[in-house]
């Protein structure tokens, strides 16, 4: 007897917002057993499997779900992990609409939703924690060869994962106190709780991979000695250097980048004051200026930790807005206010030297850019919006301390590195590269993807196979 599937995806249980904005729990509850079987039941289980091409780390995603459908959560957890060492991230942060979901078979019937992928991935993969045994994979016979990853965001740490199952000597050298890269200074606790991070990194220790903490290659250790050390090296610092857009008032107190925002509240646990020693002053009035993701996460953050009202403030309008649906979804249940067709030219401070409000120029939508997104253009009025702090969530930038230690990487115009897109490959003999510091800002999983590239070409051209620099 065919099943009946019902249209919509199967909802996930939610705090209330009212209460929430109070504290940093996560938002998500997850599925039960129950909902995620019911969810599964959606997946038609296509052989021309789209919704794998969707993914960046290519998990066989109709399998993992018929395991599910099943009842057979380790079956489903195990799958996933032959193509992905993060999985209850992943599940929580990626922007499946855009990738795997956005290739579902299933949306493509009128009136249906695509099967909700990433919500079944952070089912099985917090069941594990729970009730799971945590299987190893198969790791290969040492190589005896040694590999340097240097940073432990989702694509060093995918790296030396993958490179580690295939029985290379792996040690992660990472600029801050804790391993996990923009997943713990970036990300807050509410959309991606610690513990999970946690969780992730002491499973790829248990590969066998080293992880340095509070090691900054080019400073800690010079760039010549990793060199000499190791047969090959991956660098995946990512772009968490701030950007501002460079108006008259950036240097007033109280203008904040979202880098330094975000690194205090989250990695520094500053929501966490006077247990943890990390004082931090939140405005009033607090104007947050972008729409990406990194907007949503400080608004809803500047909310939680005092902040009376938080506005966002964009030169495009929400169908341009880079954020996930979701986020924004969430920012506006929990009472964030949005300026829409806002571009600040000014930012205006008091006597003493604090910020008082932002001066913007009223843009109007022209042509569509290079990115298809239509482009604001002045309309020459003006509109002052008051607010005591202003965070700039505008983007970021490469990294450049361990860039300027090593001269002889080749760079692209915006600073980042030059490397093969399928390989990693850069202008240096033995030396790999990927994620946000050769591509930009982008995805977790976009990362991931790269870190799972590199470690493959790493393994070919450790072994002999292949070698791009002769």
């Amino acid at each position: 007897m065919a099943v009946k599937r019902q249209p919509n995806k199967t909802p996930i249980s939610e705090q209330d917002p009212k209460v929430r904005i109070h504290n940093f729990n996560e938002v998500a509850l997850g599925y039960t057993p129950e909902e995620a079987m019911q969810e599964a039941q959606r997946c038609i289980t296509c052989p021309t499997k789209p919704c794998v091409s969707g993914c960046p780390v290519h998990i066989d995603i109709p399998t993992f779900i018929k395991h599910i459908k099943e009842g057979d959560f380790q079956g489903a957890i195990d799958t996933i992990k032959l193509y992905n060492n993060l999985p209850a991230v992943c599940g929580r942060v990626c922007p499946q609409e855009n990738q795997c979901e956005a290739q579902c078979v299933v949306a493509k019937i009128p009136g249906f939703e695509p099967v909700a992928i990433g919500r079944l991935e952070r089912f099985v993969a917090d069941w594990e924690a729970e009730h799971g045994e945590l299987k190893l994979p198969e790791i290969k016979e040492k190589k005896g060869k040694k590999v340097a990853v240097v940073g432990a965001g989702p694509s060093g740490l995918t790296a030396a994962a993958d490179l580690a199952k295939l029985g290379y000597d792996v040690t992660i050298f990472e600029a801050f106190h804790k391993a996990g890269g923009v997943l713990v200074y970036g990300i807050p606790e509410f959309r991606l709780p610690k513990k999970i991070v946690e969780r992730e990194v002491e499973y790829i220790k248990r590969l066998g991979v080293k992880i340095e903490t509070n090691v900054v290659v080019g400073k800690t250790i010079p760039v010549d000695e990793i060199l000499k050390e190791y047969d090959a090296i991956f660098i995946g610092v990512g772009a968490g250097a701030p950007k501002f857009i460079g108006i008259p008032g950036t240097n007033l107190n109280g203008v904040y980048s979202a880098s330094e925002f975000l690194t205090r509240v989250n990695l520094m646990k500053a929501y966490k004051f006077p247990e943890y020693d990390t004082p931090i002053t939140i405005g009033k009035k607090v104007a947050v200026v972008g729409a990406g993701n990194t907007a949503m996460d400080a608004a809803r953050t500047a909310l939680r930790v005092g902040a009376e009202k938080v506005m966002i403030v964009y030169r495009r309008t929400e169908k341009e807005m880079p954020a996930r649906l979701e986020e924004y979804h969430h920012a506006v249940e929990e009472g964030i206010e949005f300026h829409w067709l806002r571009q600040p030219v000014e930012y205006v401070g008091d006597e003493n030297g604090h910020v008082i409000g932002i001066k913007c120029a009223v843009m109007e939508l022209g042509e569509p850019d290079a990115d298809g997104r239509r482009r604001p253009k002045p309309t020459g009025e003006y509109e002052f919006i008051e607010a005591d702090m202003i965070i700039e969530a505008i983007g970021q930038q490469a990294q450049r301390i361990l860039l300027d230690e090593f001269p002889q990487l080749k760079r692209n115009k915006k600073g980042y590195i030059e490397a093969d897109l399928e390989t990693g490959a850069t202008s240096v003999k033995g030396v790999f590269a990927g994620g946000d510091i050769v591509t930009g800002a982008a995805t977790v999983i976009e990362a991931m993807g790269a870190g799972k590239k590199a470690a493959k070409a790493i393994d070919r051209y450790l072994s002999g196979e292949w070698n791009p620099w002769e």
